[in-house]
Formats: C-alpha cells, sequence, structure tokens
C-alpha cells in the first residue's frame, strides 16, 4: 500500500481509517517538515535567550507563574509526561489508538506546535512498526485537550509506560517494544511535552471511526428499512420525489431515492398495488425524514471532524514571520484551541441521531412480529407460531438496546467540571461523549441486525413473490452468514454474525 504523506492541511478521514486498521505506511511530507524545521527555530531561539513563554519556560497551568531554566527544561518534559499519564479503565482498542498516533503526528506537521521533525518521525515508526502504546479510555475531561490519553502516547515515546503486546490481552513494557522495532526512545526538548498532550486526537480518533461506521449504518438502514416496508405490504407513496423536493433536506432527498429504487419493480409490491390503503404508519412512511434527519446530522459531524483532523489544537502555538525563512523569528501564543467543545457538540450530536436510527429499526421490527399490526405475517414470524415463539424475544432485546441507547445519548457536553486549581474552569467532557458513543453505535448496530434477520424471515413468508432485485441480493447477504429459521433455535450467533455483516458494508452495498 502506498504510503500517506501528512502535512498538516489534507488528511481525509477515510486516510485515517486505512492508516488505523489496515495499516497504511505514513511519513512526514517534505514541505511539512520545512515548516516544522522554521517553527522548531522559534523555540529554540525563546530558549536561548531565556525568554518567558507558557509551558515552555514556565510549569503549565495553575503552575504557569513558574519560571524554567536551564536543565530543568528536560526535567519539566518528562515531569509533565508522568504527571499527566493518569488514565484509568479500558484501553482504548488498537485501531482507536493508531487513529489517534496519526492524528497528533498531523496536528504537529501542520508547523505550529513547534515540536522537532522527530518527533513526528518517530510516531510514524511507530504506526509502521507495529509499536501500540496501551492508552487507558478514562481520565480525560476535553478542556486542554485528551491530556491523560495523549500523555500515554508520550510516555511510549520515551520509553516508559506499555504497549500492546504479540498476543491478545499482554501488554510490554514501551522500553521493550521500541527495542524490538529498532526504534530509539526519544529524550524530549523544551516544548515539546506540552505539544504532545495537548490536543483533542483521543476523542476525535474515537469520533472518526465511528462516524465512518456510522455512515455504514445510515446505508444500510435504508436498506433494511425497505426489506420491511416491502414485508409489511407497505406504499411507496410516501418515497415520491415530489413530496422530498417540497421539503428538500439533503439527507431526506437521498433516503428517498434509495427507497424508490430499492422497492422497484417489486412483485411483493405490486401484488397489493391496488388495495387502497392510503398511507402507512410513521416507521414506514416516515423513514426518509428520520433516516435523512440522520444522515444530515453525519454530514455535519463530518465537516467537524475533517476540520479538526486538519488543525493545530495544541497550546501555545508558534507562528513564524518569514514561511520562507530559517531565522527563528516569530510569535507564540497561548490560546484555546485545545478545547473539545466543537468534538463534544458533534460526538453527542451523533448519539442521539444513531439513537433515532435504532429506534425507528425497533418500531419496523415490532410491526413485523406483533399479529395485530403484520399484515398477515405469521405472529413473531414463526413457523407454528404456538409451538414456536420465533421472534418474539429478539424484538424485547432491540427494545433493551433502543432503551440503552436513551439514556447514552443524554449529552456530556452539558456538564463541566472545574479543574487545575480552576485554571481549567469550563471543560467539554468530549472524550465522556467519545467514549459512550462507541457503544451507541455497537447498539444500533445490532438493533439493526435483529431488523434485518426479522425482515429476511418476512420476505421467506410472501414465496412464492420476490422482492426487488436490490433487496433480493441484500436477502441473499443475509442469508449467507444466517439461515432461515424453520423453527425455533439459539439466535445470538446469528444476530453476531449479520451484525458484522452489516459493519462489513456488504448490506448497504446493494445501494451501489
Amino acid at each position: 500500500m502506498q504510503a500517506l504523506h501528512i502535512n498538516g492541511n489534507d488528511l481525509t478521514l477515510e486516510a485515517v481509517r486505512e492508516v488505523a486498521v489496515e495499516k497504511r505506511p505514513v511519513l512526514l511530507a517534505p514541505d511539512a517538515r520545512e515548516a516544522v524545521d522554521r517553527a522548531r527555530a522559534v523555540v529554540d531561539a525563546l530558549v536561548a535567550n531565556n525568554k518567558i513563554s507558557y509551558a515552555i519556560t514556565t510549569g503549565v497551568g495553575k503552575l504557569s507563574d513558574v519560571h524554567i531554566v536551564g536543565d530543568q527544561v528536560r526535567e519539566l518534559q518528562i515531569n509533565l509526561v508522568r504527571s499527566h499519564a493518569v488514565g484509568v479503565g479500558e484501553p482504548l482498542a488498537i485501531a482507536e489508538t493508531r487513529a489517534m498516533m496519526l492524528l497528533r503526528a498531523n496536528s504537529l506537521a501542520k508547523g505550529n506546535s513547534g515540536v522537532r521533525g522527530i518527533i513526528i518521525d518517530t510516531i510514524c515508526e511507530m504506526l509502521n512498526r507495529g509499536v501500540t502504546p496501551m492508552v487507558p479510555s478514562q481520565g480525560s475531561v476535553g478542556a486542554s485537550g485528551d491530556l491523560a490519553p495523549l500523555a500515554h502516547l508520550a510516555l511510549a515515546l520515551i520509553g516508559e509506560g506499555e504497549c500492546f503486546g504479540e498476543s491478545k490481552g499482554a501488554y510490554v513494557p514501551s522500553l521493550e517494544a521500541l527495542k524490538r522495532a529498532q526504534i530509539k526512545p526519544l529524550v524530549l526538548e523544551a516544548k515539546e511535552a506540552v505539544s504532545l498532550i495537548n490536543g483533542t486526537q483521543a476523542m476525535l480518533a474515537i469520533g472518526t471511526l465511528m462516524l465512518l461506521a456510522a455512515e455504514t449504518l445510515a446505508d444500510t438502514a435504508d436498506v433494511i428499512g425497505a426489506m420491511a416496508c416491502d414485508a409489511l405490504k407497505g406504499t411507496n407513496v410516501a418515497f415520491d420525489e415530489r413530496i422530498h423536493q417540497a421539503r428538500p433536506h439533503a439527507g431526506q432527498i437521498k433516503t428517498a431515492a434509495n427507497l424508490r429504487r430499492l422497492l422497484d419493480q417489486s412483485e411483493i409490491r405490486d401484488s397489493h398495488r391496488d388495495c387502497g390503503r392510503v398511507q402507512d404508519a410513521y416507521s414506514l412512511r416516515c423513514i426518509p425524514q428520520v433516516h435523512g434527519a440522520v444522515r444530515d446530522t453525519l454530514a455535519h459531524c463530518r465537516r467537524v471532524f475533517e476540520t479538526e483532523t486538519n488543525s493545530a489544537v495544541d497550546n501555545p502555538l508558534v507562528f513564524v514571520k518569514n514561511p520562507k525563512a530559517m531565522d527563528g523569528e516569530g510569535d507564540v501564543l497561548s490560546g484555546g484551541n485545545f478545547h473539545g467543545e466543537p468534538l463534544a457538540f458533534a460526538l453527542d450530536f451523533l448519539a442521539i441521531a444513531l439513537s433515532a436510527l435504532a429506534g425507528i429499526s425497533e418500531r419496523r421490527l415490532e410491526r413485523m412480529v406483533n399479529p395485530a399490526l403484520s399484515e398477515g405475517l405469521p405472529p413473531f414470524l414463526a413457523p407454528g407460531a404456538g409451538m414456536n415463539s420465533g421472534f418474539m424475544m429478539p424484538q424485547v432485546t432491540a427494545a433493551a438496546l433502543v432503551s440503552e441507547n436513551k439514556v447514552l445519548s443524554h449529552p456530556a457536553s452539558v456538564d463541566s467540571i472545574t479543574t487545575s486549581g480552576n485554571k481549567e474552569d469550563f471543560v467539554s467532557m468530549g472524550m465522556t461523549a467519545a467514549n459512550k458513543l462507541k457503544r451507541v453505535v455497537e447498539n444500533t448496530r445490532n438493533t439493526l441486525a435483529i431488523e434485518a434477520m426479522a425482515a429476511a424471515q418476512a420476505i421467506d413468508f410472501l414465496a412464492p413473490l420476490k422482492t426487488s432485485k436490490p433487496l433480493q441480493q441484500a436477502h441473499a447477504a443475509i442469508r449467507s452468514v444466517c439461515r432461515t429459521m424453520e423453527k425455533d433455535r439459539v439466535m445470538y450467533q446469528d444476530f453476531a454474525r449479520i451484525a458484522e455483516l452489516i459493519a462489513s458494508g456488504r448490506v448497504a452495498a446493494v445501494l451501489r
């Protein structure tokens, strides 16, 4: 796979996934290295002249009035990394940590952080050689960025802390992991510690991977929703293009177009075209409005994440006066780009949107299994209902997942707790939003998996009538991992296989 050259300006979310999951190699772009070196010259000149500058020749946070001089500068770097590596809880997944590493390297590559190029090179080498720090998932309030998670990354860079071992659940000392990979641990110079630990890359890493997963879920929901609509003998009148052009939200128009194509030339639809039904329940009729609103939310969050991915988010920031000179002339400005509020809002919004996607899915499932609502389908989609319970309990599981999502969708970003001696007096709680979003994504995928299994079962009952060709493809994909229910059986493994199928994008692929 061709190496990705990062420069801090044009990294895509898809490239983040390629590095995080597919292990695409990463290098610092030559033009970015020049910008990094120019910013570093400003820091070196400042230290050489013993000028006062926050977090370079002073302590941090409440201790910013303490002047640091001479050999204390290197000691400060080590102390900052060690003192901030205070995370607890389950470690981030390897893919999440790799995404965090790439995002941090890309932000540093922008040339506003004042670090040496070797800092970025070492992060890239760790990515390329499979050295992944163990980063606990809890401990960030998302204010001076994700201080604790990023400090655990910095800890590994200097040969301390732990990294993932070769076997699952095993960890090795970072120094040993670096030695095996033939990577030299870093000795951090002035400003480099605070540049490494200040930033939003932990919450952004999780958010990016969850957004990409959510985009697949949105497409999948259109496909499964169309299957359920066909199985329930729904009308496609509500998907008429004229309706949606009259309220032209982009996501709504997109989903309505998907549904029209997915249901086109279905024998099931043609069999009841003259039944006289005027309109369906909201869970069918309003799929474009609900799924479409989810799509619009995902599009908004994508824009936020793309902006953040190519931003300088540590503190202080370095701005060279002459972008073509290596003269050490420039300004070092203290601000608050590390604050996670833009991401926290987006992460919370994602959870809310996905909760709606799961909620309407469960309502369609209920209509398929409830004999009072299922348009003649067997009670609970059970062959020999009574002797067999069919999908009675899967609907209960879906209800449990949807209910849990409602709790998890309470926004973390409305909370704040003062930290750091009242210096950091309003925080974003963005990492909390990111951590709970992971559970919402999982719950939503599992809810859709249950609906998919039920919809496939319902379509089986309607044979010899056939659904549309695209939905036949979706049905075949589901059947490739889950056979028809001919009598009651244990289903949890079916749900897991379908959820994996959904995550792979194979169900959503029928839209292409």
